[in-house]
């Protein structure tokens, strides 16, 4: 038998043969991709000459944490904490945030109140990164989340870091996190949990403050990935339409895309075997930043899906350099148009230093001044200028037309047609050379894309509050991809190599592994990633 591990660590051209055991080295060192090349706007950088402050603070996940039990139930409700930006009724909602101190929202979330009536009680509130703008939960106003015991001093990613921590650490059996770029998934990577981002749509966002409508997505945490299936497929939430609001697919569309998938059957288990099923390798993924570490854990996985019965393919997502910036002219974008409407005269706090907070003639401009963090105005002032008459056709036009590209990449690949789109083939032209022809229409077709969460283990917090924002925005090259294209992702532990004389690595002996499949294949995603987790880490095993 050829093992994978024999061909690390350079990842050459990639073949397989017949038996689906990898045959030879899978790419080449002069494939990998220069991270900086992915952000490349000089008006990004210009904006990050804002001084970032950070608090230095390390403080539990849960703002608000209830001791309460429930002795008097037959059955234990599971308990939920939910991330400081979905509105739960008696608590504040301030997307840890100094504009909306004090702030409580007089309504509920539609996604708190379904759960609510599935049998979950809500523990507290959870800290995150201000507005969802951050990668390690540091840029809170009031307090920064660090990783769960023995972890405290390394981040526990972001924005969803309070969630994660809330699971890890046992105070909640299930979370509720929001996933613009990888704000659930990324969390879930760097604290060994699992974090699952359902397809754009699925779930509703009411009640849910927003920071990039096209992009935002509620999501969920486990230590395992039962309680997430459970609550989307088992408990039939994925059918639950909202009409309040907008992103919300109507009960119509539901209904046919589910028709057209496998999986959504809430008595049906995760399979014994994954015969059958087709796994993508992206090419573009292999990043030159990548840590060894990282590298040998997703090859390792690639075995054991081979051992699983499973197959392995090579695919090439080139619209992926350009994803990351992408991202950050979009969302930013979207972001400047959402803090708008913050101006502490109706709600939240108001700078009341001076007989007045207008500044240069312009009123509520000290309040959005000391009101909004570091980094929330550096979004800001990105946004609106990419939004500019003077940079929109430059910069907005253009992202929202690689976006395009990209989600077209992912159409290709898959098996499943998007059943909102037609169906995509790869020109011939555009194809990786060192990507095998299948049938006369292109290579061969995925059922998911397996790839990393996060390109590193867990830094220091030391070392985050060191980073240039450049550096933070980079964390997220893997997940972004899947959040443009609106597309189910989740990431599950990994066991990782550990070197015994590494007290370091010991400690961080785990990875985060990406799983992603087509719209509206939720259902497979958590099957198959249930099937997966047990084999290709250790922790998840045990704890199932």
């Amino acid at each position: 038998m050829v093992r994978a591990l024999e061909y690390a660590p350079l990842f050459h051209s990639y073949v397989t043969e017949p038996k689906g055991h990898l045959k030879a080295q899978y790419f080449h060192n002069t494939n990998h991709w220069d991270m900086s090349s992915y952000v490349r706007h000089t008006h990004l950088r210009a904006a990050h000459r804002v001084v970032a402050t950070q608090s230095n603070r390390l403080v539990r996940s849960l703002h608000h944490y209830s001791t309460a039990t429930n002795a008097e139930a037959k059955t234990p409700k599971l308990r939920l904490a939910v991330k400081n930006n979905i509105a739960v009724r008696g608590f504040p909602t301030t997307c840890d945030s100094k504009i909306l101190a004090g702030t409580k929202i007089p309504f509920e979330a539609t996604i708190v109140t379904q759960l609510r009536s599935r049998g979950m009680e809500v523990i507290g509130k959870a800290g995150m990164d201000e507005f969802g703008m951050g990668t390690h939960s540091t840029t809170s106003a009031f307090e920064s989340v660090h990783n769960a015991h023995p972890l405290e001093k390394y981040s526990a990613g972001g924005s969803s870091g309070g969630s994660a921590v809330a699971v890890k650490e046992g105070k909640a059996d299930i979370a509720l996190g929001t996933d613009t770029g990888g704000s659930v998934r990324m969390p879930a990577a760097y604290t060994g949990t699992v974090g699952f981002k359902p397809s754009y749509g699925m779930l509703s966002r009411w009640g849910v403050v927003p920071y990039a409508n096209s992009l935002d997505t509620v999501g969920l945490l486990a230590r395992t990935v039962r309680p997430i299936r459970d609550a989307i497929v088992g408990s039939g939430l994925y059918r639950e339409h909202d009409a309040r609001d907008p992103t919300s697919l109507p009960e119509s569309v539901r209904s046919r895309c589910t028709a057209e998938r496998d999986g959504y059957d809430s008595t049906s288990e995760p399979p014994q075997t994954l015969k059958g099923l087709t796994f993508g390798l992206p090419l573009e993924y292999n990043i030159e930043e990548l840590d060894s570490r990282i590298r040998q854990g997703w090859l390792q996985v690639l075995e054991t899906i081979q051992e699983l019965g499973g197959r392995v393919v090579p695919v090439s997502l080139p619209s992926t350099r350009n994803a990351l910036s992408t991202y950050y002219v979009i969302a930013p974008a979207e972001a400047s148009s959402n803090l708008a409407k913050y101006d502490g005269i109706r709600y939240g706090y108001r700078d009341t230093s001076g007989p007045s907070d207008a500044e240069d003639g312009v009123l509520y401009a000290r309040t959005r001044g000391s009101g909004f963090g570091s980094e929330v105005k550096r979004r800001i002032l990105l946004g609106s200028y990419v939004l500019s008459s003077e940079a929109k056709d430059n910069y907005f036009i253009q992202a929202q037309k690689v976006r395009r590209l990209v989600r077209r990449d992912f159409d290709r690949i898959f098996k499943l047609e998007n059943p909102l789109l037609d169906e995509q083939h790869f020109p011939l032209s555009e194809i990786d050379e060192s990507i095998g022809i299948e049938t006369k229409l292109g290579p061969a077709q995925v059922d998911f894309l397996v790839c990393p969460t996060a390109p590193t283990t867990p830094p220091l917090l030391e070392q985050v509050r060191n980073q240039t924002p450049l550096d933070s925005y980079m964390n997220d090259v893997f997940t972004v991809p899947a959040s443009l294209a609106g597309l189910p992702a989740i990431s599950i532990p990994m066991d990782i190599p550990v070197d015994s004389t590494s007290e370091e690595q010991k400690l961080l002996h785990f990875g985060g592994l990406q799983l992603i499949g087509q719209y509206r294949d939720d259902a497979r995603v958590l099957s198959v990633a249930e099937k997966l987790s047990g084999h290709i880490s250790t922790n998840v095993a045990s704890a199932s």
